[in-house]
């Protein structure tokens, strides 16, 4: 997998705690790296970092990635091959109760990233993540490409965007003749997969309301969402950072992942094809519509991935039933079965791989 490029290095996530981070954790795990993990805490009980035990697997540490002198000296003791930075303040409902802590921990946390990667001597190559929203969304139909214009009407936007902001200026003032880092942005986002219990995120709150036996409050049924399991966007990244490594002409750029265009439905559709595996009699049992929509959310959002596709050859690999079976049964196993998470994870991560070579994609190849 991915050249077999992560074996026995030195990897560093930030963010490791969450859920995308834990994934990526996971992940990075079964490829044979040794991975050191960054974050100022756990985010959400019940905790995906703590179901799968993963404090024992790797080196943890907690820490403000807005804390220079602190996030220095973990680099300067691990000295990182890889560096994924996906800590970050994810949630646009939390963005409006505190704008000032999303902002400076997404904008400041990315310099402060960037700013100790630029003091570094040995060679590292490093996968900033961002946001589909980094764009400005003005509700076109067709997908956002790379070279769009970047902000937002909300304060989560435009810190997603002021990051890219930040990055690319970065990248042009010190890393641009650097030959000891190379650097590129990755951008997804309508991330579903299991072990998400953050808050005002639509699987998440199914799940706490299903595994409770009452109907889950949905804002928007009628929303459309590109809709990806989370291994999606990280195949993305890792493949992103094994090209990286080996070929600098990439250095500086930025790159879509999004799923297949089959995946766009609406908010109603995904709940009502999660719900099938939660036994309830009638669909409409499972959620009810509420008329409370405190903050501004986008009714389509979606990514042109034909860069990623041309210059990485990578694309998506599930297909949306297969997501929701992916999101479902990952649910149900900790729910109902009370299985060992750690271990069911591996399983998911090992058949994602295994379709992903049977469909031929580029990422499966040693």
């Amino acid at each position: 997998m991915f050249n077999n490029v992560y074996a026995n290095k030195r990897v560093l996530v930030t963010g490791h705690t969450g859920f995308k981070g834990s994934w990526l954790t996971c992940w990075l795990l079964k490829l044979g790296a040794k991975v050191a993990g960054f974050s100022d805490e756990i985010p959400t009980q019940p905790s995906i970092f703590e179901e799968l035990g993963l404090e024992k697997r790797i080196e943890h540490h907690f820490g403000d990635v807005r804390n220079y002198e602190c996030f220095k000296s973990i680099v300067e003791e691990f000295q990182p091959d890889f560096v994924f930075h996906l800590a970050a303040q994810p949630i646009v409902s939390l963005s409006y109760k505190d704008p000032l802590d999303t902002i400076t921990t997404n904008v400041v946390g990315t310099s402060v990233v960037l700013e100790v990667l630029r003091n570094i001597n040995p060679e590292c190559t490093a996968i900033i993540v961002t946001s589909d929203k980094c764009y400005e969304n003005v509700e076109w139909e067709w997908g956002y490409k790379e070279t769009d214009h970047v902000g937002g009407k909300d304060i989560y936007s435009g810190s997603k965007g002021a990051a890219e902001v930040i990055f690319h200026a970065y990248y042009h003032s010190f890393f641009i003749n650097n030959n000891n880092v190379r650097l590129a942005t990755g951008r997804a986002g309508n991330v579903i997969g299991g072990g998400d219990w953050a808050k005002d995120r639509i699987v998440a709150d199914c799940m706490r309301s299903w595994s409770e036996g009452s109907a889950v409050e949905i804002r928007s049924p009628s929303a459309t969402r590109p809709w990806q399991h989370v291994l999606e966007p990280l195949s993305g990244y890792l493949t992103l950072g094994a090209i990286l490594k080996m070929d600098k002409s990439f250095n500086g750029e930025s790159f879509n992942f999004g799923p297949r265009a089959e995946q766009n439905h609406t908010v109603l559709e995904l709940l009502e094809d999660l719900s099938k595996y939660w036994s309830f009699k009638h669909t409409e049992e499972a959620y009810k519509v509420t008329a409370n929509v405190p903050f501004h959310e986008a009714g389509l959002l979606k990514l042109n991935c034909d860069k990623a596709l041309f210059h990485l050859k990578w694309e998506a690999n599930l297909a949306y039933k297969e997501c929701v079976r992916f999101v479902s049964e990952w649910y149900y196993s900790y729910y109902h079965e009370h299985k060992d998470m750690f271990d069911e994870t591996l399983k998911q991560i090992h058949e994602y791989e295994k379709l992903a070579e049977e469909r031929g994609l580029v990422w499966t190849k040693e």
